[in-house]
């Protein structure tokens, strides 16, 4: 399987850098210049990251990367891990997918700046899906099929080990950034099945909860968020199967 980059990736970049062209020549003063400078630099530095040779594919013998810090053949035995992960949401706005690998003994991959989502352990962040033309449950096929027992579709686990709650937005309810953080926090720890992880994952619910969780203008319900809190922390206190 190769992956692919979506089209119309270069539309907004090129509307930046012709918007900041076209304000300095029709007008002055410092503000002005300004606002051009800044659309014509934000624009150039997604158009450059843009138009970088790319190139992804899956197969029976590994991955072909070829994208800034990585342009080689991975075989699957310099790999102890594939994880397909979903990053937490931020200010309430999902993050894309990201695939990062866990590097075998003695491989070398680039700098391991991510982590394991579930054990911790040191990985290389592979590839953001944000542009990518092909879905994340088609390279998670593909790397079911060819990546055998190192796949790991994080995504997945999450689901099967605590429903996702879908909390309403309503005035004054708590912040929604530290409510996803218990709830990620809780639902990987029970997805390692590690003891240790799911005592600390629970610590964490139940010192929020007496400190008291921030609350916002808009946030989520407060009643779901509080029932939803009850029955993870009621998840984390049995032991793991």
């Amino acid at each position: 399987m190769e992956l692919h980059r979506r089209p119309g990736r270069l539309v907004l970049p090129l509307i930046c850098v012709l918007a900041g062209v076209v304000l300095l020549t029709i007008g002055h003063g410092l503000l002005r210049t300004l606002v051009a400078l800044g659309g014509i630099a934000l624009g150039g530095t997604v158009l450059a990251g843009a138009l970088r040779p790319f190139r992804f594919v899956v197969d029976a013998d590994g991955l072909t990367v070829r994208r800034p810090g990585l342009r080689r053949r991975v075989g699957w035995t310099e790999l102890d891990a594939v994880v397909l992960d979903q990053p937490a949401p931020r200010s309430g706005v999902p993050a894309a997918p990201r695939l990062l690998a866990v590097p075998a003994p003695g491989a070398r991959l680039g700098p391991a700046r991510a982590r394991h989502p579930f054990d911790d352990r040191p990985a290389v962040d592979l590839l953001d899906l944000a542009g990518i033309r092909e879905s994340p449950d088609q390279l998670a096929a593909a790397l079911a099929r060819h990546a055998g027992d190192r796949f790991l579709d994080a995504r997945a686990r999450r689901r099967s080990t605590f429903a996702d709650p879908d909390f309403t937005v309503a005035l004054r309810g708590y912040r929604t950034e530290a409510v996803d953080a218990l709830v990620r926090q809780g639902r990987d720890a029970l997805a390692s099945g590690d003891p240790e992880l799911c005592r600390a994952a629970r610590a964490e619910i139940d010192r929020a909860r007496a400190t008291g969780l921030a609350r916002a203008n808009r946030g989520y319900s407060v009643l779901q968020v509080d029932e939803a809190l009850d029955a993870l922390v009621a998840a984390l206190t049995e032991e793991p199967g």
